[in-house]
């Protein structure tokens, strides 16, 4: 077995169902390593059947982290999962010369590899004022101003967080600037080697994927675990998708039918707006999921 001649972190990347979980513990076996999730919901413990938690048979395997290891009341931001994964990372580079990263979520994965930007401080006025207008007018109100003032950002697949969605439209409206170019300055130089895997369907195929993935959920008690976590379901880790449709369903707006529906819908929606995220990224070389004999070859030859 070959190894990269660097300490070497190996990121799978992709779209939600996309099978990112089964490459990372075929590479994770393959170089005897452990995993280190990049997703900004599967951390939380509260959060299982929803956000498509790797079984606890799959979790015994390979060891992973930042997996069901905070709780929903917890803020957890890019910069605290950047300080997380390069402490993971360290300690783990001990014993091992690869680690695998995994996960969805592209603004923690460009946090860990090119560090955060400081962001300006802006007005509190401000900040108060779209605080109340997000109360007043919801999600939606808060998604489309994103769209209209910062495009970029509403790309992000960062729009069912209105904590960062209000940071963004704070940002945009005090500075005139997208929230995302001021973590485009100089990359923190790492001393170790980070190479990027994406994983990639044809459009019929994933959302294939995804509709079954949904029915599953359905199956598996999804309604009865988004019922159990009601008390919650203001904090900002509940606004996603999965979790939103099931209380739209509890509050007598739409049938269960159209719940199960909008999760099918939302939940595309988020993956396509994931793809033109991981897109824009030169640094990563694309595969279908089921490639993993290509792309060890492909990790060896880095």
């Amino acid at each position: 077995m070959n190894f990269p001649s660097k300490k070497t972190v190996i990121i799978i990347a992709g779209p939600t169902a996309v099978g990112k979980t089964s490459a990372a513990i075929a590479l994770a076996k393959h170089f005897h390593t452990k995993i280190i999730s990049a997703d900004s919901r599967q951390c939380f413990k509260e959060l299982n059947i929803g956000v498509a938690r790797p079984s606890e048979e799959i979790l015994k395997e390979v060891k992973h982290y930042f997996i069901a290891s905070h709780s929903v009341k917890d803020e957890m931001t890019a910069a605290d999962f950047e300080k997380f994964a390069l402490q993971t990372v360290s300690e783990l580079f001990i014993t091992k010369d690869v680690v695998i990263m995994v996960g969805g979520t592209g603004l923690y994965i460009k946090a860990f590899c090119e560090g955060l930007d400081e962001i300006p401080e802006v007005n509190s006025e401000l900040r108060i004022m779209i605080n109340a207008q997000f109360k007043a007018k919801g999600m939606e109100w808060l998604q489309n101003e994103i769209k209209q003032k910062d495009p970029e950002f509403y790309k992000s697949g960062e729009i069912q967080n209105p904590r960062r969605m209000m940071r963004a439209l704070e940002v945009v409206e005090s500075t005139g600037k997208s929230i995302l170019s001021f973590r485009k300055g100089k990359k923190a130089e790492k001393d170790f080697n980070i190479i990027k895997i994406g994983l990639q369907l044809q459009k019929e195929e994933l959302y294939k994927h995804i509709n079954v993935r949904v029915d599953k959920m359905i199956e598996s008690g999804l309604f009865n675990e988004v019922k159990a976590l009601i008390p919650f379901r203001k904090l900002n880790a509940l606004q996603t998708v999965g979790y939103s449709e099931i209380y739209n369903y509890l509050d007598g707006n739409i049938s269960f039918e159209q719940a199960v529906e909008e999760i099918k819908k939302n939940t595309r929606q988020y993956a396509k707006r994931q793809m033109t995220w991981f897109r824009k990224d030169k640094e990563i070389k694309w595969f279908a999921p089921e490639q993993i004999k290509e792309i060890i070859e492909y990790t060896d030859m880095q």
